[in-house]
């Protein structure tokens, strides 16, 4: 197992180890802003960290007075044989340890961190309290919609909570969990990214009018509208998507240098064809005597 403790603190959020892409980034900040600015009451809410890439980038959208609640098992054991072998083998480096040094790398305060079982989180946080959550923990099926069906309860009536790995092929429960949700349990998607839905059990279509004006002004985000059990769905494309503003390090003299562009390897000049001579002589060395005599016979000049 790696060290964690002897990590360097990331100086930037782009060192914090995640999957947490542009597109992405783009739409947190977006809703995230439009709620502040909308003065939608609320907490926030992550279920699964990781390293804390996505939890960095939500916490700087914490207000005054509102609590954001990070629940993951981190280093700690699972309560059934898959969900034990799924942490085995793709999260054996997390630790809350490492968790909480890059969070306080930009933060001067922890999120009230739950380390357990993501069911155990309706102990913890209030019903109807939180405007923002994000789902991103255990990849199995019973799991998602356990975490799925708590976080209803625990939205605002205009919350929003976004979903991750709901389409990766790897995690076939997701999906299952998360398409269950849209055609038997209310949800109602705002938008799709190649790794997140995005949905609310509110009233979708301000958000959605709202988002779709908002897209039309970006060069840099590809979308497209499609009808999808009945609803509009907005997908979205954001391969060429720009960095919003990135959360500020509380260490930026760690920033790590972009690596100097390196200088072009003059290609060789192609060497000359080798003579056919030592082929003629291994021939001989080797074959048969009555293959090298007509390769000899052949190579021999004619002679009058």
């Amino acid at each position: 197992m790696e060290d964690t403790e002897q990590l360097p603190a990331p100086a930037r959020l782009a060192d914090v180890k995640g999957w947490f892409f542009a597109a992405d980034q783009l739409l947190f900040d977006w809703l995230l802003t439009r709620q502040k600015q909308r003065a939608e009451p609320g907490d926030l809410l992550e279920v699964g960290a990781y390293m804390g890439k996505s939890a960095i980038f939500t916490g700087s959208y914490q207000r005054v007075g509102e609590r954001f609640t990070v629940c993951d098992l981190f280093d700690g054991p699972a309560d059934d044989t898959a969900n034990s072998e799924e942490m085995a083998r793709s999260y054996s480096t997390l630790t809350r340890r490492a968790f909480e040094a890059n969070y306080l790398s930009f933060h001067d305060e922890l999120p009230v961190v739950i380390q357990g079982l993501s069911s155990v989180v309706p102990d913890h946080v209030e019903p109807k309290s939180c405007r923002f959550a994000h789902i991103d923990a255990s990849h199995l099926y019973e799991h998602v919609h356990g975490d799925i069906t708590n976080v209803r309860e625990l939205l605002t009536p205009a919350g929003v909570v976004v979903l991750d790995d709901f389409r990766a092929e790897h995690c076939p429960g997701v999906a299952a969990a998360a398409w269950q949700a849209v055609t038997t349990g209310g949800l109602h998607v705002l938008c799709i990214t190649g790794t997140k839905m995005y949905g609310t059990w509110g009233d979708p279509e301000a958000i959605r009018a709202e988002l779709l004006e908002w897209l039309a002004t970006r060069d840099d985000m590809w979308h497209e509208v499609q009808s999808v059990a009945g609803e509009t769905l907005i997908r979205i494309s954001g391969k060429k998507a720009k960095l919003p503003a990135q959360p500020k390090s509380r260490h930026p003299e760690r920033a790590v240098k972009a690596a100097p562009k390196a200088e072009p390897v003059p290609v060789a000049a192609a060497a000359p064809r080798p003579a056919s001579r030592p082929l003629r002589r291994l021939a001989v060395n080797v074959l048969p005597p009555f293959i090298t005599k007509a390769v000899v016979s052949a190579k021999r000049p004619d002679r009058a």
